[in-house]
């Protein structure tokens, strides 16, 4: 879930995600995945860039819905259809981890490949 409301609010004060990633000391990339929704961004980091943004909060703020997962595994489903496509609140801070992980991941595989690559060659 893009951040809508506080991307076109900073492209409309001509800030950039460089800038905006200084406010909440830390690098573009992550300050990306922030407005992009893939991380949890704090109310603490919300409060900075609403300060920056000289805007109410309120303005900018949207929540993040990932809270929320969707269960369409026939694998839990019983003979009952009790467990079939129910919804599971799982804890922000278990999926802000999970996240992050697969973004190491991410990183780690992008590695092997560069290092394949030049071990080809």
């Amino acid at each position: 879930m893009i951040k809508e409301k506080l991307r076109n609010l900073r492209k409309q004060k001509g800030m950039s995600q460089e800038k905006m990633a200084k406010i909440l000391s830390t690098d573009t990339s992550n300050y990306s995945r922030k407005e992009r929704g893939e991380t949890r961004m704090h109310d603490e980091e919300w409060e900075k860039l609403a300060e920056a943004l000289n805007v109410p909060v309120e303005e900018i703020k949207e929540e993040n819905l990932s809270g929320i997962v969707h269960n369409d595994n026939s694998t839990f489903n019983d003979n009952s259809g009790n467990y079939y496509n129910q919804n599971f609140n799982i804890p922000n801070s278990i999926i802000e981890n999970l996240q992050d992980y697969i973004a190491l991941l991410k990183k780690e595989i992008e590695n092997l490949k560069e290092e394949i690559t030049t071990l080809k060659s």
